[in-house]
């Protein structure tokens, strides 16, 4: 399937975000009462987190807070937690940790065609550019092959400059708060606009949805008629 088009799952609409969407991403679990609140002050989808492991972590994303996030009128992308700072990434963790993302959606129910992003920062000073190229390909690779659409949130010491971020096999870049290259030839699709502390009693960073240079957008996950 072409990237950004709409398309129609048994459990909801998934469809290229709207330019200049305003979302936020959490490391919260949000209830039905939080999601209607967020969307009811303009807030179009939220970001929440995977697991690295092969099952689900305490914390964070299941099929049920996804269905309470949809019915509660917000857009949905999950995003995989990341290592603490100094990891060091392989070929083979990049699979590990790609497979067990897109397994994860998949038990969630998340349809296919939706971006699951990457969360690539905190990288160790000693890797190389081709440890974290091996890295992230790998992810890459093991969540297409699940007919998810991998994204790349680029944060603080990633371990990589803007071409070689380009030359990746993604198509869906993200931005973060933080000083990271340029994207040549391309932009971000979606930027990490500010940190708004607590907002309905979640602590959250607050994300815009833009149009890249080559006119793409994310694909989230929302209820049919939202």
């Amino acid at each position: 399937m072409p990237v950004n088009q709409s398309v129609t799952s048994s459990v909801g609409i998934v469809q290229p975000a709207p330019d200049q969407s305003r979302g936020f991403d959490a490391d919260s679990i949000i209830s039905l009462a939080t999601a209607q609140a967020f969307a009811s002050q303009g807030y179009s989808f939220c970001a929440r987190y995977l697991s690295l492991q092969a099952q689900t972590a305490p914390g964070d994303l299941t099929a049920g807070e996804a269905q309470a996030i949809l019915d509660g009128g917000l857009a949905l992308m999950p995003v995989q937690h990341v290592l603490d700072p100094g990891w060091q990434p392989t070929a083979q963790l990049g699979e590990q940790h790609g497979a067990n993302a897109a397994a994860q959606a998949l038990a969630i129910g998340v349809p296919a065609q939706v971006n699951l992003w990457l969360d690539l920062e905190g990288v160790s000073t000693s890797a190389s550019a081709q440890d974290v190229i091996a890295y992230c390909s790998n992810w890459f690779s093991a969540v297409a092959i699940d007919n998810y659409l991998p994204g790349l949130y680029v944060g603080a010491s990633c371990g990589l400059d803007g071409q070689q971020l380009y030359d990746l096999p993604f198509q869906h870049y993200w931005q973060s708060l933080s000083n990271v290259p340029a994207i040549p030839g391309r932009g971000y699709q979606m930027v990490q606009t500010g940190h708004s502390g607590l907002v309905n009693g979640l602590s959250i960073d607050v994300d815009t949805v833009m149009l890249d240079q080559l006119g793409g957008v994310p694909q989230w996950w929302v209820r049919a008629g939202t």
